[in-house]
């Protein structure tokens, strides 16, 4: 097969003739308009048209025009300056239309470039699968081969390239034409200097043509050097300073190999101020993501919760400052306030902070009350996803939040709303589970709210809200995934009676519905106690100690 010649084609002004209304002539449309050509629609007045299409129709973007396709509208809808022939055809009506191929022959006979689709062997040209970043223009094609198979290798190609790429090639095209425009008017400047009535140190100077010529060529040896062989990542910290001091440097006596400027010194950019959000999982280290296990180890300062466990903590390097969040009963807000001042005062630094959550960053972590505070003050965070425990602590239970005939929806709730209120309890549906975070230090409270009616609420035949039994199941989790994993499973009548007289393991959550049945079951007894983590560490799989428990 015959190798394509690709080509870019500076289209600004052309007129591309498109024929037909569908969505691929609304897409070529804007194809069109992106490269600055002026497109134009054939299509009959009764036709079909794509509502985007319209819209750039009826903003005067698109030109209709309303007839069925002639031989010598390819000869008059064209541009003045090139006799009003058209500068390319698109045709959109499918491969099995018999008006592609007579189209195709008439552009081939008059060398008017034409695209047919779902014909390759009618096209003398292929549309690229591009990628778009200021003066960068990346295009893939497979030569009509697929066009699916073309976009997936450009998007593959493009996530490897670093951000900010365009910007470092308009800032180096300026560079290079800057270099260019400068070395080639150094002649001129020669003739102002002897007109000039002064004399400079060096007017005396022998100068030789083979000077002139190596410090232009040293110049743009530089350019191309750099171009070659740094990172593309220093060439996107490339700044219009630097392009200052590369020139500037040329321009005095010392002529430095290095341009005047230090890679190290750009590289240094690199290591800017970051702010990173992360989730830690439910507890176990084996349950961190990739994403975060790099940033625990990279991070210069890292803000810890209080409840993010002790095996967690200890994977962080002992280079690394680490604040733990001194929060409890009363002081949540100022514990909160200091964290986020400790945080901005490290970025104002320059350094790397990472905020460790437990479990994810979003659910009920204030990642989003904290993503808010810094990008207000200019460090927009990178969020990585944690496990969150509202779905993982169930499994390491046996507790399938949803199941067939079982339960089809999943609530999360918290049980300790703003400043201490409890939140509004949901209604019972029977099909639902309902997983509760941060309630088990309110366990009675939450409980009482779930199953009894609140003062002035009416009765089940007045629309109120729909009250839980107090035999539904439900299991307390805590320390979810850890060593010291403990469940206990009761109902809503004996679930305060077993946390008390079991104690207290935090963190826990409550875990609320039919679901907390379907897999291991009571069988009348009050509650059960499980202890141990069914699996630990993914190295081994220990089997958890039942004990049951009557009152």
């Amino acid at each position: 097969m015959t190798q394509a010649l690709l080509t870019a084609v500076n289209s600004t002004s052309h007129v591309h003739l498109i024929v037909g209304s569908n969505p691929l002539a609304a897409a070529r449309c804007n194809r069109s308009i992106e490269v600055g050509a002026k497109p134009k629609v054939i299509a009959p007045a009764d036709a079909t048209v794509h509502y985007g299409l319209q819209k750039r129709i009826d903003e005067g973007e698109v030109e209709w025009v309303k007839k069925t396709f002639e031989e010598f509208d390819l000869k008059t809808l064209g541009r003045d300056e090139v006799d009003n022939v058209v500068d390319a055809v698109f045709v959109t009506l499918g491969s099995r239309s018999p008006m592609g191929v007579h189209i195709s022959d008439l552009c081939r006979r008059l060398r008017i470039p034409v695209n047919v689709a779902d014909a390759p062997n009618l096209c003398t040209f292929t549309l690229l699968s591009t990628y778009t970043d200021g003066p960068l223009q990346i295009g893939i094609t497979t030569s009509g081969k697929g066009c699916k198979l073309a976009s997936r290798i450009r998007r593959e190609v493009v996530s490897s390239l670093p951000p900010n790429l365009g910007q470092a090639c308009e800032h180096l095209g300026k560079l290079r034409k800057r270099i260019w425009e400068e070395d080639h008017s150094s002649d001129l400047d020669a003739e102002a200097e002897e007109d000039s009535g002064g004399q400079t140190a060096t007017f005396n100077k022998l100068i030789l043509p083979e000077d002139v010529v190596a410090a232009r060529g040293r110049r743009m040896r530089w350019l191309s050097q750099i171009c070659e062989y740094w990172p593309l990542k220093r060439l996107t910290m490339i700044t219009d300073a630097d392009m200052n001091t590369i020139l500037l440097s040329y321009a005095s006596s010392t002529n430095p190999e290095n341009g005047g400027i230090e890679a190290l010194a750009i590289d240094a950019r690199l290591q800017k101020a970051r702010i990173i959000l992360a989730g830690s999982g439910p507890g176990s280290p084996s349950l961190l993501t990739l994403a975060t296990h790099r940033a625990i180890q990279s991070a210069d300062v890292i803000l810890a919760d209080k409840l993010v466990p002790a095996p967690v903590l200890d994977l962080i390097p002992r280079r690394t400052t680490v604040h733990i969040a001194r929060k409890f009963p009363g002081n949540a807000e100022a514990a909160q306030e200091e964290l986020l001042s400790i945080g901005l005062d490290a970025l104002k630094r320059g350094l790397c902070v990472l905020r460790l959550k437990q479990g994810d960053p979003y659910i009920y972590g204030r990642g989003g009350e904290e993503y808010a505070f810094f990008d207000s003050h200019g460090y927009a965070p990178t969020v990585l996803p944690g496990i969150t425990s509202a779905l993982s602590a169930p499994l390491f239970a046996r507790v399938p939040p949803t199941q067939r005939a079982v339960a089809d929806q999943i609530l999360i709730c918290t049980g300790t709303g703003r400043k201490g209120k409890a939140p509004e309890p949901p209604p019972f549906r029977e099909a639902q589970t309902v997983v509760f975070l941060m309630a088990l230090h309110r366990l009675e409270a939450l409980v009482l709210s779930l199953t009894v009616p609140e003062k002035g609420e009416e009765g089940d035949d007045g629309g109120a809200r729909k009250l839980w039994p107090v035999d539904t199941p439900c299991t307390v989790v805590e320390r979810a995934s850890c060593p010291d994993q403990r469940v206990i499973r009761a109902t809503l009548a004996t679930v305060c009676a077993a946390v008390e007289e079991e104690g207290a393991r935090p963190p826990g959550l409550l875990v609320l519905g039919r679901a907390c049945e379907a897999l291991v079951p009571l069988k009348g007894k009050p509650w059960v106690v499980e202890e141990g983590c069914p699996i630990t560490g993914f190295e081994d799989f220990p089997q958890a100690v039942s004990t049951e428990v009557g009152i």
